[in-house]
């Protein structure tokens, strides 16, 4: 087994760091409309992939970097709502695995659309702050993953903010918690569910634009990552943002750390182990209850 220095440890868990700050944004995004409209999202991944590949596309037709990602992320936003408007609403009342069809389908569907627009040719976005990478206790860490991290931290200040600061922000959790009270008190229940897709889209493809100059970008990414935040999102029991929070993070930093001591296959099982292990701890007697920002929806016929 080859020596590692104090660098290579840090290098790996900034690289850890930032790739689980991607797997937070993702199930941040399954867990929030999870809760509002009780539909478990599998195509959550492929917001993330649009994301990247629209900024990749209005970057190429002349528009500023900024503006572009800025651009791609309404977008995304809107592709969510008109998701949840086509698909889901039509579809509320229906059993819970005819809903969970509905979205793989979903992400099927968002894949072929992606591979007719763009081909399966991989694509690259520029960095946000080109330059040389930078020199850290040994380890050389790119710019970019200081901005992966630096725009997961503001996003989740910013959703807190929401959350907890906010009329609307707050209509969304009394939702989470008893929609038939909130529809009581007058809160649009069904608006609601339009809006949590479509900030949850935004999410994804927040994330998959601030990860895109790190790897190549093409049509099927989210699969992958998808999963992997569903995974965080399980680790939170679908219901607990800072669990999720915690799980993503340290999930990556475990892939990081499998990936730079062992190999990169047993990096691609290990999220699967860890599902299997929470899924196994969470079936016995183990259980996460946090407060924020999303709550344990209490009544049933929580689909919007």
């Amino acid at each position: 087994m080859p020596d590692y220095a104090l660098g290579d440890y840090v290098q790996f868990l900034v690289s850890g760091l930032s790739t689980g700050s991607i797997y937070v944004l993702i199930a941040l995004g399954v867990i929030t409309i999870y809760n509002v409209t009780g539909v478990i999202n599998l195509a959550q991944g492929e917001f993330v992939m649009l994301g990247a590949m629209l900024a990749i596309a209005y970057a190429k037709a002349g528009v500023p970097l900024i503006l572009a990602c800025a651009l791609a992320v309404l977008s995304v936003m809107a592709i969510g709502a008109a998701v949840q408007r086509i698909t889901i609403r039509p579809a509320r009342g229906a059993p819970d695995v005819t809903l969970i069809i509905i979205t793989i389908g979903t992400a099927i569907a968002l894949r072929g659309v992606a591979l007719a627009a763009w081909g399966s040719t991989p694509q690259a976005l520029p960095e946000f702050s080109p330059g040389p990478p930078l020199q850290v206790l040994g380890a050389v860490l790119s710019r970019q993953r200081l901005w992966v991290m630096g725009a997961a931290g503001a996003t989740l200040l910013l959703l807190y903010l929401f959350f907890e600061h906010t009329l609307l922000g707050k209509a969304v959790l009394a939702c989470s918690v008893n929609r038939l009270a909130a529809q009581i008190l007058g809160i649009d229940v069904e608006g609601l569910g339009l809006l949590v897709y479509g900030l949850s889209a935004g999410l994804g493809a927040i994330g998959g634009i601030i990860i895109a100059p790190l790897t190549l970008v093409s049509y099927d990414m989210g699969l992958a990552l998808g999963l992997k935040g569903f995974v965080v999102a399980i680790m939170g029991g679908l219901v607990s943002a800072p669990a999720a929070v915690v799980g993503g993070l340290l999930l990556g930093v475990l892939e990081s750390f499998a990936s730079g001591l062992l190999s990169s296959g047993v990096k691609n099982a290990l999220a699967y182990v860890v599902l299997f292990a929470v899924l196994l701890a969470r079936s016995s007697s183990f259980s996460w209850r946090w407060p924020w920002p999303i709550r344990r929806a209490q009544a049933e016929g929580r689909r919007a």
